[in-house]
């Protein structure tokens, strides 16, 4: 079930495509794709020739992504970001989403950006993808919601809509509310909260310098109807 909820709220994403390319194209490969899903970008790297090695720590997104993959250049591991030994060096690792703010904190980006350092050429790039700061909303009874994402697939419509975005002294905690509606007319409903760490591009900088990145500029992703922008911070090693 995580293969269809991560392809309605994410699979449809395509603004971020352009930066990955380009950066791609600029710093060769191997290109390691974190937190890669069902392959949105990791597909789409090696559709233009490019070897990635993609990874995410749920089986079954990476079972997927492996299905799809089919004859492409791609190598989908489950491991975890904090932890991970692939026993090679990449020219490029990406870490689009707002993945790094998944991690638990400062100790566990810690870990990754100590883990990946490890797998970094001389001179290669990390680029990973931040939202400082997320319009916070609530809906209530009678209030104006978001649209949902919606899927169809075999006959179930999936609908995955926005509730909340609420900040604490953490971060963030976005909510969303999950149905799904089989062919015979049947419905059922879950909730499911997720929390985004808060960190801003100058934290980044200062917690990759102490793991041995160096500062490399910045880019940025536009936000659009249905998703935030992100502010990316690139990384030499």
């Amino acid at each position: 079930m995580s293969v269809i909820w991560h392809d309605v709220e994410c699979g449809g994403y395509a603004q971020d495509l352009s930066l990955w390319r380009s950066l791609a194209a600029d710093h060769g490969d191997p290109v390691l794709d974190v937190g890669a899903g069902t392959g949105r970008i990791a597909l789409d790297l090696a559709g233009r020739g490019h070897e990635v090695v993609a990874l995410d720590h749920d089986p079954a997104l990476v079972a997927e992504l492996t299905r799809r993959a089919g004859d492409l250049t791609v190598t989908a591991i489950t491991a975890d970001a904090r932890d991970f030994d692939l026993g090679r060096l990449f020219a490029l690792c990406i870490v689009p989403m707002q993945t790094i703010q998944l991690l638990g904190g400062a100790q566990g980006r810690r870990a990754f950006l100590e883990c990946v350092r490890r797998h970094m050429q001389p001179g290669g790039l990390l680029a990973v993808a931040i939202a400082p700061e997320l319009e916070l909303f609530e809906v209530v009874d009678g209030g104006l919601t978001p649209l949902p994402d919606i899927r169809e697939v075999d006959g179930v419509v999936y609908s995955s809509l926005p509730t909340a975005v609420r900040a604490d002294r953490e971060g963030f905690v976005l909510e969303r509310r999950r149905e799904r509606i089989s062919a015979s007319g049947s419905r059922s409903v879950e909730q499911d909260v997720i929390r985004l760490d808060r960190l801003t591009g100058d934290e980044l900088e200062s917690e990759a310098q102490a793991a041995g990145l160096h500062r490399a500029g910045r880019a940025a992703v536009a936000a659009t109807d249905d998703y935030v922008g992100s502010e990316v911070v690139l990384l030499r090693a």
